[in-house]
Parts: structure tokens; C-alpha cells; sequence
């Protein structure tokens, strides 16, 4: 299962990899109420999240790790949804991998500098899509997932 963090909408993707053949299991996002207290949202992403993880029963967890940009502010409430994130994972007893975007863009494009519209076709491709997952939140958490697999465990 990959993570996109987020606390508005947190990324989901969870695929199923046998040897270099990659299946899509399922994706989306996971959204909270703008108005809601930042506790309250934290709280509702951990419901959904339990309520992914008892569904799916994920062998390993891989979540992006944070870059930060030009608002302090906003990069806070990421890593608390981020550890959110790694707290449910915790939880279930799967391992957790962690990778940077660069990583990320290497794993999937061969290009640790890929754009975003590169990244998505890479992962259309590499799932057989007919079309880019969307929202973008859940085509880079599948992205996640897939740059997991690439790596021995």
C-alpha cells in the first residue's frame, strides 16, 4: 500500500506485485472536511485508513516522505497526517518504507527529476490503465506502492 500524505486528501494506492508484473488492487483519496478542527481531520483520516488496511491486509506500507515548500505552516499539518499514516501502518505489523520524491521518480520514470504528467503515464503504463488514475493525490500514492516493490527487502 502507498501513501501520498496529505491532510485535506491523503493518496492511497494498493497494488499486488508477482515478480516484475504489477495488478492494480485499488486507489483514491482520502478527504476531511475543511471546516472540521485539525484534530478532528486526523482523526478521520486514521478511520479511513483502519478501515483500508482491515480490507486490504497490506504486506508492506511505503509512504512519501515530506518536501517541504514555501509554507512552514502547511508542511507542519502534512507530517502530522504523515504520522498518522505511519502510526496505522504501525499498527497493523507491516513494514514501512519510506522514499523521497526524487526516489520515487527515479523508481517509476528512471528519471529522479520526471514531472508529475511522466510520473502518471509511468503508472498507467506499469499498471495497464486505460487512463491516469486520478486524483493526482492517488496516482502518486500508487507510485509509492510501486517504487516499493522495486526494492529488496
Amino acid at each position: 500500500m502507498g501513501i501520498d500524505p496529505g491532510y485535506g486528501r491523503m493518496g492511497f494506492g494498493v497494488i499486488y506485485v508477482e515478480g516484475s508484473n504489477y495488478e492494480l488492487v485499488d486507489f483514491g483519496v482520502a478527504m476531511t472536511t475543511s471546516g472540521d478542527s485539525f484534530e478532528r481531520r486526523l482523526l478521520s483520516l486514521a478511520n479511513d485508513l483502519h478501515d483500508l488496511v482491515e480490507h486490504h491486509e497490506p504486506d508492506a506500507f511505503a509512504i512519501e516522505k515530506l518536501f517541504f515548500g514555501k509554507s512552514s505552516t502547511t508542511a507542519m499539518k502534512v507530517a502530522e497526517a504523515r504520522g498518522v499514516a505511519l502510526l496505522m501502518a504501525a499498527q497493523a505489523g507491516a513494514p514501512v518504507f519510506e522514499f523521497t520524491p526524487a526516489q520515487i521518480k527515479k523508481a517509476v520514470t528512471g528519471d529522479g527529476k520526471a514531472t508529475k504528467g511522466a510520473m502518471q503515464k509511468m503508472v498507467k503504463q506499469l499498471l495497464g490503465l486505460p487512463k491516469i488514475p486520478k486524483p493526482d493525490d492517488a496516482a502518486d500514492a500508487l507510485a509509492v506502492a510501486i517504487t516499493a516493490s522495486t526494492k529488496k527487502w
